[in-house]
């Protein structure tokens, strides 16, 4: 059943024509990705959907009944309100019920009239159902995944900075009872444990979820389908945001091999339209020019039919000029130790990173990791403790917020500056950054958040770097974006260390995870699957050892039987042996895909293979880390 209907949505803002006719059907349960450029449309069909934005033509139909949560803006409230009232406020709704139900019980005191006993019963019943006796409960377990503690449940919202707004927002939707949420951006303020809370909740929700994400392995993660706004409509596709990218290539190449098919026959056609009327002309023969007349309105009914030419992403065509670099060691971290307010932010921090070395340093929000990065770049002195870089490092850092010296200079006037080169040189540089023609006039002041990454890169790249320091590089960039920026690292030959809560960027680049947990720096030399997998046993190891200490204490005579060394040593050997056999099978479904690049159906069914075999190879690390 169809929950939400567009049929042929236009919206203009002024003279630009916005939605240009969008049509789309979402099904009740159904979760649903919504993506596309930085200003396709994509929050403001959210809006129109919502009812706070209004639209030219078409028709727009919700379920009757149905309950719509929206997370886009945050709401105004009271100087004097706490963030626990405005999650309270989530059960207004409740709250009616509830004082409705007072009503009722003081005039059944005095009146026991059966249509106030079946009135009763009926609230009552909504009351239980809409969760009326587990308030505080729900509110403590949304808190509790989502990373709003009881400090900060005490604070006035107002105080609050921007992304901590957006979380308090985030767990009130969440606790409204909606049936309905439609969710903008939701993960851009989380860190990755809170990330994975929303996953499962949503992956349990029983509602209809419409959410706007540029994070891929979220989409990945829980959307059945991906909606993509793009030129004004809405082109849907089947499954997740891995799908979405195989099927939306299958569907280029086959709109490309239609368009050059009608393009074949335009041509022929043409052709023999000019051969007619030369035919015609000879002969002086009317019949001929009536028939050449004829063959060019089928011409142009077919020119207005046909099918447009794909269009075909830009691709970056500069690569990073490394500097040199002699020896091994690139950093080395001992014994950091930095406070503030008297609070220890991180202690006995140790790191050591080498030659290549591709690492991503997590954390939740707050750990100190922007911290950690501005004493490696020597902006702010550590307590305690020393930072030795190795010979000839030299050194870029790409931060959150990226800013330049002269805002009021163009993309071309910057780069000339920067680098110190002529208007060709930097030309002919700026177009391998997709930066053309009238493009180079920009300010670089009033540049997106993706064209000013693409410019810090395209400045650091020319610098003959060989140690690049990144503090959430993808951070609200659409996805075009983020690939740009991949697209340029994946040829950086120095050594990286970043910050990020974008997973599908740690899984691509990370070869060593470190962790700020608790004011300590954890390591691990694995990617980031291994990693999770090793967090996922870790935890489950925590629970077991707290039920067992729990058992033994009841019942301090139990023994349990531990394996021999013998048995121990024989299930490593299994695990490893199946171990070997998934990443040599990964190998080949790697090259297979490469040969097949065009054979969408069989790439599908590579990736449906090598998703299983990924999950099957997680489960057989945790057992095999299990018998450490």
């Amino acid at each position: 059943m169809a929950e939400i209907i567009l049929n042929d949505i236009h919206k203009y803002y002024g003279a630009n024509h916005i939605l240009k006719g969008v049509s789309l059907e979402i099904y009740e349960g159904s979760v649903v990705g919504l993506i596309g450029k930085n200003g396709a449309g994509k929050t403001t069909l959210f809006k129109i959907i919502s009812g706070t934005e209004s639209y030219e033509k078409g028709e727009l139909f919700i379920a009757k009944g149905r309950r719509v949560g929206v997370l886009d803006q945050i709401p105004e409230y009271g100087p004097d309100t706490t963030v626990y009232q405005v999650l309270d406020s989530a059960f207004s709704e409740i709250y009616e019920l509830r004082d409705r139900l007072q009503i009722l019980a003081k005039q059944m005191a005095e009146n026991d009239s059966p249509d106030l006993v079946r009135t009763y019963g009926s609230l009552q019943q909504e009351f239980e159902l809409r969760g009326g006796y587990n308030i505080e409960t729900s509110i403590n377990i949304v808190c509790n995944g989502i990373g709003i503690d009881k400090d900060m449940q005490g604070r006035l919202f107002n105080e609050l900075s921007g992304g901590e707004k957006t979380r308090v927002n985030l767990a009130r939707i969440i606790l409204t009872d909606a049936n309905i949420l439609l969710l903008d951006e939701p993960t851009n303020h989380l860190d990755i444990n809170a990330v994975e809370w929303l996953e499962d909740y949503l992956n349990t929700f029983k509602g209809t979820v419409i959410v706007i994400s540029h994070d891929r392995y979220f989409l990945d993660r829980v959307t059945e389908r991906i909606v993509e706004i793009e030129d004004g409509v809405a082109v849907s596709y089947d499954g997740n945001y891995s799908k979405y990218a195989i099927l939306k290539e299958q569907r280029r190449i086959e709109q490309l091999r239609h368009y050059e098919q009608e393009l074949k026959k335009i041509k022929q056609l043409e052709n023999a339209v000019k051969r007619m009327h030369d035919w015609a002309n000879r002969a002086d023969n009317p019949n001929l020019h009536r028939r050449a007349f004829s063959m060019e309105k089928r011409l142009e009914r077919m020119k207005e039919k046909a099918t447009p030419k794909p269009k075909t992403e830009r691709k970056l065509s500069q690569s990073f000029k490394s500097g040199l670099f002699s020896g091994t060691e690139v950093l080395s971290l001992k014994g950091i130790q930095k406070s503030f307010d008297g609070r220890i932010l991180f202690e006995n921090v140790n790191l050591l990173l080498l030659k290549g070395d591709r690492i991503a340093l997590l954390g939740d929000n707050g750990t100190g990791k922007t911290t950690l990065l501005k004493i490696i770049m020597g902006e702010i002195s550590p307590d305690v403790g020393s930072v030795r870089m190795g010979p000839s490092v030299r050194i870029a850092y790409l931060p959150q917020i990226i800013t330049f010296e002269q805002p009021e200079l163009t993309i071309l006037e910057t780069v000339r500056r920067e680098l110190i080169t002529d208007e060709e040189t930097a030309r002919n540089l700026l177009a391998g950054f997709l930066f053309t023609g009238e493009d180079v006039f920009k300010t670089v002041g009033n540049l997106s958040g993706g064209e000013r990454s693409r410019l810090k890169l395209c400045l650091l790249m020319q610098t003959g770097i060989n140690f690049l320091i990144l503090d959430e590089p993808t951070n609200h960039l659409d996805i075009a974006s983020r690939e740009w920026i991949e697209e340029v690292l994946e040829d950086f030959e120095g050594t990286i260390l970043f910050v990020s809560h974008d997973r599908y960027f740690i899984r691509k680049f990370a070869k060593k995870i470190c962790e700020l947990e608790d004011g300590k720096l954890y390591s691990f030399d694995g990617d980031y699957e291994e990693y999770r997998a090793w967090k996922r046993y870790d935890a489950q190891r925590k629970k077991d050892s707290e039920q067992t200490a729990k058992h033994d204490k009841a019942k301090k005579d139990t023994r349990i039987k531990k394996p021999s060394p013998k048995a121990i040593e024989k299930k490593l050997l299994n695990l490893e042996k199946d171990i070997n056999f998934i990443e040599q099978r990964l190998g080949e479904i790697e090259n297979e895909m490469e040969i097949h690049a065009a054979d969408y159906k069989r790439l599908e069914e590579l990736l449906n293979e090598k998703q299983s075999l990924e999950e099957k190879h997680e489960s057989l690390i945790a057992q095999w880390l299990e018998y450490q």
